[in-house]
């Protein structure tokens, strides 16, 4: 349901996955190294050294600027903006303001109310990325804190959103897509910790806009922006005002914490960056070519797999799933293409989730295996759900995994076959066990006869065909319960 009073603008900062930093040729591949093993004069603006900008990054830059649907600006500018931080070891950084590269443009997500909506975005501008500050403690209580700059000068573009959303899920979904756009596009890569870091403003009508700063999970934002409609409701709620300020989010604790009053653009003295030329980019868009972008692949999943909208929209909702689902599905296994869209997109999901795994673990033509025994009618889906558990804690555990029909075999999960006596059997032995079931299922309630074939599911360790094993004991039933 859409909250009418809430209004939410993002503010996303990415990291490009460029090899060198924006400004310099140090790499950027720095998160297994020590701190400060990444740096040189020009990254850390020391007097004297001059910044050479990167064109890779500004490649990456317009290509995501043209799949979100901006306008790339004929020419842009770096400027200066100034503050200090300990971890802006020359007191300015070097970013786009008044003259940014890109303007306009729109990311399209499910509302709220399960209408299609397009979020506009403002702009999207080209800026380093500041050192990283490590606390000795934690950020409220740590005696003191380290400094890195191996992130220092690492290439950012921060995709600022107007305030179009209207509760913190629909942030959520406008950032899960804008990740899945950018990863479609090969210049980010989600997976890198810091790559990506969400400035969220929340309002709710008529009253001061609260800036939460710095958000690095996706979940995060969606936590932080609940925490602060429930906290700006009850100060409104009390008579008291909700103050313009900027906050902190304690992941930990789940809430926002004022961290200072919100400064405005003229704090930041803002002057053009007289070390680079303005950025004349025009005659490079018509070379920026874009790949099958995520509402593209979800259109030709509907179409060429006969995926259902919602299994399609789950399947291209990451680059890996989607290329995880054609894997499965290819060469002689077109046929596995219904089985498999709902077994990936709903039961792999989140049995991955469970264990904190990512889809990269799963071999496709396993898995691809494990679907055929499952359409051949070998197992049910109850051992098949079984079967996929113990690939998965196998390869947890990092043992080597075996094929679906070896843990079959060994587990003994075979279908129970209807005509050899077993199933009618278990049957026979679960309602002598259950007389209050009977009794139930005489005086009317048809809920006992789930119960029961539940009862029999439990021991036969879900082997038995669901069908075969309802006619069994409504036929049981009415013999009487013998």
């Amino acid at each position: 349901m859409i909250d009418a009073d809430v209004i939410v603008g993002l503010e996303v900062h990415c990291q490009l996955d460029t090899k060198s930093k924006l400004f310099c040729g140090c790499s950027t591949d720095y998160r297994d190294d020590g701190p400060n093993t990444h740096v040189c004069p020009i990254c850390l603006g020391l007097p004297g050294t001059m910044p050479a900008l990167n064109k890779r990054a500004i490649e990456y830059a317009m290509k995501v600027a043209k799949a979100l649907n901006c306008t790339i600006v004929p020419e842009s500018e770096f400027s200066r903006k100034n503050y200090f931080y300990p971890d802006l070891d020359k007191a300015y950084q070097i970013t786009q303001y008044d003259k940014p590269l890109a303007q306009g443009g729109y990311v399209e997500i499910e509302g709220d109310d399960g209408k299609e909506r397009k979020i506009q975005l403002t702009r999207i501008h080209v800026e380093e990325d500041p050192g990283r500050l490590v606390h000795m403690g934690n950020a409220e209580r740590g005696r003191y804190s380290l400094v890195d700059y191996n992130r220092a000068g690492i290439p950012l573009i921060e995709i600022v959103s107007e305030p179009d959303m209207r509760s913190p899920k629909e942030a959520r979904k406008f950032l899960n897509k804008l990740r899945a756009t950018l990863e479609y596009l090969g210049v980010f890569d989600s997976e890198k910790e810091g790559s990506l870091r969400v400035d969220a403003n929340i309002s709710l009508r008529g009253n001061e806009r609260v800036e939460v700063k710095n958000i690095t999970s996706y979940k995060g934002v969606e936590k932080a922006l609940t925490f602060e409609v429930t906290r700006q409701k009850n100060l409104i709620r009390r008579g008291l005002p909700v103050e313009r300020e900027t906050r902190h989010y304690l992941e930990a604790r789940g809430i926002t914490q004022s961290a200072r009053s919100k400064e405005t653009e003229n704090d930041y003295r803002y002057f053009p960056e007289p070390d680079l030329r303005p950025l004349r980019v025009q005659s490079w868009v018509k070379d920026i070519a874009l790949p099958e972008l995520p509402d593209a692949r979800r259109e030709r999943f509907v179409t060429q797999y006969s995926c259902s909208l919602n299994h399609a929209r789950t399947l291209t909702g990451e680059l890996k799933m989607a290329n995880f689902f054609e894997g499965v599905v290819s060469g002689d296994r077109a046929g596995l293409c219904s089985l498999a869209a709902t077994w990936i997109a709903d039961t792999l999901a989140g049995e991955l989730n469970y264990r904190n795994m990512g889809i990269d673990c799963v071999d496709p033509h396993r898995f691809g295996s494990l679907l055929a025994i499952l359409r051949a009618g070998t197992i049910t889906d109850k051992s098949g759900v079984e079967v996929l558990r113990v690939m998965l804690d196998e390869q947890l555990k990092g043992e080597t995994v075996e094929t679906p029909e070896a843990i079959v075999a060994r587990l003994n999960l075979a279908k129970t076959a209807g005509d050899d006596g077993a199933l009618a059997a278990a049957v026979k032995e679960v309602i002598s066990e259950n007389p209050k079931a009977i009794e139930d299922y005489k005086a009317g309630k048809n809920g006992a006869i789930n119960f029961l074939v539940g009862q029999v599911m439990k021991k036969t360790r879900g082997r038995a065909d669901p069908g075969e094993l309802n006619r069994l004991v409504v036929a049981a039933l009415k013999d009487g319960g013998q």
